[in-house]
């Protein structure tokens, strides 16, 4: 039976349990052993499951390579806690399970981890301002439009109402976005965005909503520095100074500016041991215990690395802001300590990126119930926090953007023309509300004078035929008849636009008579 990657969703880390429980059963070689002058059946040694779940959990997409040793062990210990395994007399329920010769079997059924019923969160509908509603007592009558500038071909195609090739137009109205709006927005959709990575029909099994504050992802998102990590408005919550520059003696070591140059061998443990105390003895990890299902389930996506870093990028916008900027250290000091080859070993048995992810994982991720799988699946995601900390531990720039483009856009208040919607070379216009004398004031002036303006373009128009200049003039005067009415009050001014032609008369003979016709007489014959 072949591990399978076990995705993202809710109970992931019990799922795995489960499953790692059912491969090790499957997979350990069971046979006769004899322990004081007494043979015992179907039983393996202590040291043969160790070396048989290490092999498991290495080969496990899940876990990888990087699962030591003793890891393993503390994985078998809680194996033991929890009946998965007991020793040949059957005693279990304690944490005494080593790395030697003792027997130890199956019990005729390893209890698997049923799935916890969490309370239901249910969808959290985050209520906006309702843009189609006008406030009370504000006639939308009064909000004047800001004319467009027109030639009187795109007038004659969009704007004639009188002929019914347009129908009048709507104005959306919307209220003004207060801090509050702005923070639920980027609260819905930050969310919205997690899920549709995660690919989860809810976040209400991995996440509990009601508790992610709006105002530390709008800090995390916009309060930093130069170099991303964010700035703190409570100077309270940030470190001791003597950690920070223990931290950077170690990032930046041999060349320590805030520390002189150790004068005693084995100076650089010391100052290691020191950083490792200060956040061995936080109560609660910087990821926080609320968020411990989240990143579990984020641990899902990691073979397809550009999804699990936009994952774990969205995720550390919703830790505190204090949090999120002692990971930033932390995880950045981790990595430079890991690549430094002119710092001397800080252990003698373990290698210092696999020292690393030991020291921290617990610190940086755990959760409220002490989960089995927690030191597993903790070391796990630091060790690709520290692969990839620099995109991680940024602020995401297509996250940001679209949700600042969605909040201008919601800022405007809009007028539309039914179906003009799919054209986009049409110009949008936009309106802002004002009192009903400056509305009067600038219906009187502003309002007409682009009128004016179009009527008079349409008159002076050399290039259309006088029957379309007719026909639009005509519908220009049953649509604004007063506009019309200032331009040509009478119909004789009107009548100046069309003179008459002269018509020529063509002409009857090629000779013009120099005398007046006269009659014909009847003359004397002058035949002889």
């Amino acid at each position: 039976m072949e591990p399978q990657l076990v995705g993202p969703g809710p109970y992931r880390a019990t799922r795995l349990w489960n499953e790692i429980i059912e491969h090790f059963r499957a997979g350990m070689p069971l046979r006769k052993h004899r322990c004081r002058f007494k043979s015992y059946e179907h039983c393996f040694k202590a040291s043969e499951a160790v070396d048989c779940l290490h092999e498991l959990l290495g080969s496990n997409q899940n876990f990888g390579p990087e699962v030591t040793r003793n890891q393993t062990v503390k994985l078998l210990k809680k194996f033991l806690k929890n009946h998965v395994i007991e020793d040949i007399k059957g005693r279990w329920g304690k944490e005494d399970f080593q790395d030697d010769g003792h027997l130890y079997r199956f019990p005729p059924s390893s209890p698997l981890k049923s799935y916890p019923k969490k309370p239901s969160c249910g969808n959290q509908v985050i209520k906006f301002p309702d843009w189609n509603e006008p406030k009370a007592g504000v006639s939308q009558e009064h909000i004047p439009v800001k004319a467009v500038a027109m030639n009187s071909e795109m007038w004659y195609k969009r704007h004639s109402i009188a002929i019914g090739e347009v129908p009048a137009c709507k104005l959306v109205f919307r209220r003004e976005l207060t801090q509050a709006n702005i923070e639920e927005i980027w609260k819905s959709q930050t969310l919205s965005r997690l899920q549709k990575i995660l690919g989860l029909d809810s976040l209400n099994e991995v996440l509990d909503v009601k508790i992610v504050n709006s105002k530390h992802i709008l800090q995390n998102a916009y309060n930093v520095n130069k170099q991303g990590i964010v700035i703190l408005e409570d100077k309270s919550k940030e470190l001791p100074h003597w950690i920070l520059s223990a931290m950077k003696c170690l990032a930046n070591w041999p060349s320590c500016s805030d520390l002189k140059q150790p004068t005693y061998s084995g100076f650089e443990r010391d100052v290691f041991k020191t950083i490792v105390d200060y956040f061995g003895q936080m109560k609660e990890p910087l990821l926080t215990f609320h968020f411990f299902d989240v990143f579990v389930s984020v641990l899902g996506l990691l073979q397809k690395r550009s999804k699990a870093i936009e994952a774990l990028q969205i995720s550390c916008l919703l830790l505190p802001p204090e949090n999120r900027k002692r990971l930033q250290l932390l995880v950045r000091m981790m990595a430079r300590i890991s690549l430094n080859k002119d710092l001397p070993p800080l252990s003698e048995s373990v290698r210092t990126r696999t020292l690393m992810v030991q020291a921290f994982s617990h610190c940086i991720l755990c959760s409220k119930d002490e989960m089995d799988l927690d030191e597993l699946l903790a070391a796990k995601l630091v060790s690709f926090l520290m692969d990839n900390y620099q995109e991680i531990l940024s602020v995401p720039t297509t996250l940001k953007s679209s949700i600042e483009e969605h909040v201008l856009n919601l800022q405007r208040v809009q007028i539309k023309y039914a179906g003009a919607d799919t054209d986009a070379t049409f110009p949008q216009s936009f309106c802002h509300q004002i009192s009903t004398d400056e509305f009067e004031y600038q219906r009187a002036t502003g309002s007409q004078e682009p009128l004016a303006a179009l009527l008079e373009e349409i008159a002076m128009n050399k290039e259309i035929s006088v029957k379309d200049k007719k026909k639009k003039l005509k519908q220009f005067q049953k649509s604004y008849p007063e506009v019309y009415r200032v331009r040509f009050p009478t119909p004789e001014t009107e009548a100046v636009l069309f003179p008459e032609k002269t018509k020529q008369k063509p002409p009857i003979l090629r000779w013009a008579l120099k005398k007046p016709f006269q009659p014909f007489h009847r003359t004397r014959s002058f035949r002889m």
